[in-house]
């Protein structure tokens, strides 16, 4: 079966800084390959691409996650001739967006300036790409700048582009630098050919129909020309489209569903596809055939597999625990490439993008390690790296904003991180914290240390600590152990994560019996989620001191309080089902389904996030929901679609 025909890669496209309908980019890339190709419509920063939009500036290689974290390592390609421009503001072309071609593997472009057709069909680690131009004038390929500090070099004889830059952001990246090749299929003009460093490199071409292999490395030219060996060589532009197709459609058939409609079948297909894009191998392989990779901490080229590319505050609440059932081979491989990061750098990575940008507070990788271990997917000497690990960062400060458990001393002092020495995120600093001592039992359990389990588990606890009965809200406390005042349950605080009380509350997921008990029983943590999802999505925004999107993507629907747009409301519509409840998780579920998410341009309800709010989708979809990554059980509701096979087997 054809799946990549439901597939849209521009859902969640139509996106603006202050609105996310996803904030996605429509990546033509193979699953949780090194780099995907996206068209450049018009660049703002993190926001380069809009469905809208009828201007084409080129075709990007790019890495970039998310908006709010950028790029790095990227280049722009763009076809021109007659009158060579210099510059991407002169050089940008007029393009239909309803005649661009977009699929997984796949993408068909025309310049309308220079009247070419560009197509690209991507590897792991480098793509073909097949220019037709007009007759009449010489045809040029130009490689600009993006950010960074870029080289140019011509290799005539070799009929070659070679290409660097440096640009990356964040803290952790000593020595970075991308290596890029463009290897053309046919002779360049010498004379005709001409570049600025740092500006553009414009190669003149003797034919009017072109292919080229083009293929980047963290590590080296000569790396990057085996890169482009191992994917390209002795394949045809057909023959890698081809198997790019059926490396997706393999990745996609893990999950087989008979839909209600044709719509449910789009946006699912469309939702796997966003779950396989990320992380990014960010390692390669040489000659000999041994893994390498780029050390962000010192530049250093080491031995092994590494991964970057993902928020884990984001991911592990859905996309680690849907790879626990459809990518266990990929999983373990991700998780041995993130424990690198602690072998290296000395602390587990938090938000890696080539370096650590720990963009989101608290050590979320903890749940992706024990919901691995607890399911079998990791062990041994491997496992045990990890736990030293979490424990490292759990019970010690790194002194450095990006790296390790922000408040990590505090916490251990107080029982609690308290708002007078850490105001920003105490409240989800002291709930992250307390699941993740629970997750650190967890792994200690698999690895037979009875002593740090029984110390994690009472640890785990801790949350309780932040219960206010009073008002029914976990809250900020300071050092003296009284609740920071005032307090408003509507106010997106200093002291809430991308929330408020009403969305920040309830994140004990391993031990909702617990936060039951500080209620009073089910009965009336169940009255306090019917609360939620009655109650207005109003908000305040004094600890934000402006609107930021997540508040308007919360009020554009009537889903309450409950802001499906971002992941620390993932788990509310199945909290009920937890409960006792089930009828009512699948109300919500449905729900927030079929009025939330399509497979359209504008088909998330906020930002997408690396997979996260996509796999939320298909898991739903499935009514399956890993409501504790950690521990080895699902919450079963009614299935969405009619019938449903994971890896062939029914559900």
């Amino acid at each position: 079966m054809d799946y990549l025909k439901y597939v849209n890669i521009k859902q969640g496209t139509f996106s603006v800084k202050r609105f996310s309908n996803g904030n996605t980019l429509p990546l033509v890339q193979l699953p949780f390959a090194m780099a995907g190709y996206s068209a450049q419509t018009e660049y703002d920063g993190g926001w380069f691409y809009h469905p809208t939009h009828r201007s084409l500036e080129g075709v990007r290689l790019t890495h970039q996650p998310s908006p709010w974290i950028s790029d790095y390592g990227t280049f722009l390609f763009t076809p021109q001739m007659g009158e060579i421009r210099d510059s991407v503001g002169s050089a940008w072309s007029s393009y239909r967006p309803e005649d661009a071609v977009m699929t997984p593997s796949y993408m068909k472009l025309r310049f309308l300036r220079s009247r070419t057709d560009f197509e690209l069909t991507p590897g792991e680690r480098s793509c073909k790409v097949r220019l037709t131009y007009p007759d009449g004038r010489t045809p040029y390929f130009t490689v600009f700048p993006v950010f960074g500090n870029y080289t140019f070099d011509f290799d005539f004889e070799n009929n070659r582009l070679l290409c660097t830059t440096d640009g990356a952001r964040g803290a952790f990246h000593e020595g970075f630098k991308t290596y890029l090749v463009v290897q053309f299929k046919s002779k360049l003009d010498q004379e005709k050919s001409y570049k600025k460093d740092g500006e553009f490199i414009h190669a003149a071409l003797c034919d009017t129909s072109v292919e080229a292999d083009i293929a980047s490395s963290y590590i080296s030219f000569e790396q990057a020309i085996e890169n482009m060996k191992q994917d390209c060589a002795d394949k045809s532009f057909d023959e890698l489209h081809s198997e790019g197709n059926d490396i997706w459609n393999e990745y996609l058939s893990r999950i087989e569903i008979d839909p209600v409609d044709e719509k449910q079948m789009k946006t699912f297909y469309s939702c796997m596809y966003r779950t396989g894009l990320f992380p990014h191998k960010a390692y390669e392989i040489n000659k000999d055939g041994s893994k390498l990779h780029y050390c962000p901490f010192d530049g250093s080229t080491r031995s092994g597999v590494r991964y970057t590319d993902n928020g884990f505050w984001d991911t592990y609440r859905t996309e680690f625990p849907l790879f626990a059932m459809i990518a266990k081979k990929e999983y373990a491989e991700m998780l041995e490439g993130f424990i690198v990061d602690y072998k290296e750098g000395g602390w587990l990575p938090r938000w890696p993008s080539i370096g650590e940008r720990g963009c989101m507070p608290s050590t979320l990788l903890d749940a992706i390690i024990a919901d691995a271990a607890v399911k079998g997917i990791i062990g041994g000497e491997l496992l045990e790296t990890a736990l030293e690990g979490m424990l490292h960062h759990a019970n010690h400060d790194s002194h450095h904003p990006d790296l390790g458990r922000t408040g990590a001393e505090a916490y251990v002092k107080y029982g609690y991180v308290p708002a007078d020495i850490i105001d920003n995120n105490c409240v989800n600093l002291t709930l992250d914290a307390a699941y993740g001592d629970y997750c650190i039992a967890q792994v200690a359990k698999v690895l037979g240390k009875d002593e740090i389990v029984a110390e994690y588990l009472k640890r785990s606890k801790n949350y309780k600590n932040l219960f206010d009965p009073e008002t029914g809200f976990m809250r900020a406390k300071t050092t003296d152990g009284k609740f920071k005042e005032p307090f408003d349950c509507f106010d997106w605080a200093n002291e809430y994560t991308e929330g408020s009380a009403w969305q920040s509350s309830f994140s004990v997921p391993h031990d909702i019996d617990g936060l039951a008990e500080l209620y009073g029983g089910k009965d009336k943590l169940i009255a306090k989620l019917d609360e939620l999802f009655s109650t207005p999505p109003i908000y305040c925004t004094s600890g934000y001191g402006s609107e930021i999107h997540e508040m308007a993507e919360m009020a554009a629907v009537d889903f309450g309080q409950c802001a499906i747009s971002n992941q620390p409301s993932f788990h509310l519509p199945y909290m009920f089902a937890a409960l006792g409840e089930k009828e009512k998780s699948e109300y919500w579920v449905k729900k927030l389904c079929e009025e939330a998410f399509s497979y359209t341009d504008d088909g998330f309800p906020g930002d997408e996030d690396n997979g996260a709010t996509a796999a939320w989708y298909v898991l739903s979809t499935l009514g399956i929901y890993d409501i504790c990554p950690g521990r080895n059980e699902y919450i079963r509701i009614k299935k969405l679609c009619k019938n449903a096979k994971i890896l062939g087997k029914e559900i």
